[in-house]
């Protein structure tokens, strides 16, 4: 049976511990993934949006932090979905602002390694699977994300979608490695209702490094 290191298991009480969530800056500067993001769209989604989602998962756990001191079951339960919404917008951007990179910091260029082999030996090409991941991204019902994950079990890579702001680890059990935002917030101001045109821009400035480097790690924590 796989073990997990004891850190990963132990869960110390948090409300003697905890500290508190802040809003991690941006790898480049707002209007630096133009023009497929502009700088409007990346000003609102990050210092707004992001922002409220780092608020609230504070405002949650205080809450919950009282409730378990309390003992107050009921009120403990409560959080749960606040939790769930906010503390998965705060991963789900954090991963997807390292996820970007402008075209002149290398945005949209998979180099020869290991994920560009896993890829074209699972879908049989780069093109392909673009192609897949697209058309799972532009089909998602409302607002969520469309993932590239590595299946710790599988030693795969697996697709998959999460409503709203459901973590991809957290709910279908696959470490995130590539996130795309189908929220209209992430695009509305420039595609308008065109999901599939802004789905298709945004491989232009996929941080393809920083894939690599999150699918590496999770090869090595799998074996």
């Amino acid at each position: 049976m796989r073990r997990f290191p004891r850190e990963l298991l132990v869960v110390k009480p948090f409300f003697r511990y905890r500290c508190m969530h802040t809003l991690p800056d941006l790898p480049y500067d707002y209007d630096a993934l133009e023009p497929v993001i502009s700088s409007e769209i990346m000003k609102i989604h990050h210092a707004k949006h992001h922002k409220a989602y780092v608020d609230n998962l504070n405002k949650a756990e205080e809450g919950l932090q009282k409730a378990l001191s309390e003992k107050d079951v009921s009120s403990q339960i409560a959080f749960h979905n606040a939790l769930k919404f906010n503390g998965g917008g705060h991963l789900n951007h954090s991963i997807f602002w390292n996820n970007l990179a402008p075209k002149s910091r290398g945005g949209g260029y998979l180099n020869n390694g290991q994920l560009k082999t896993q890829i074209e030996k699972q879908f049989s090409s780069f093109a392909k699977f673009k192609e897949v991941f697209s058309s799972q991204a532009v089909a998602i019902k409302g607002s969520g994300w469309a993932w590239l994950g590595y299946d710790t079990r599988t030693k795969n890579l697996a697709l998959a979608t999460c409503q709203n702001q459901d973590p991809l680890l957290a709910t279908v059990g696959l470490i995130p490695l590539l996130g795309v935002d189908v929220w209209e917030h992430a695009y509305y101001l420039q595609y308008k209702n065109e999901r599939p045109k802004y789905v298709d821009a945004i491989w232009e400035i996929v941080n393809w490094k920083n894939v690599e480097e999150s699918y590496q790690k999770a090869v090595e924590f799998s074996n």
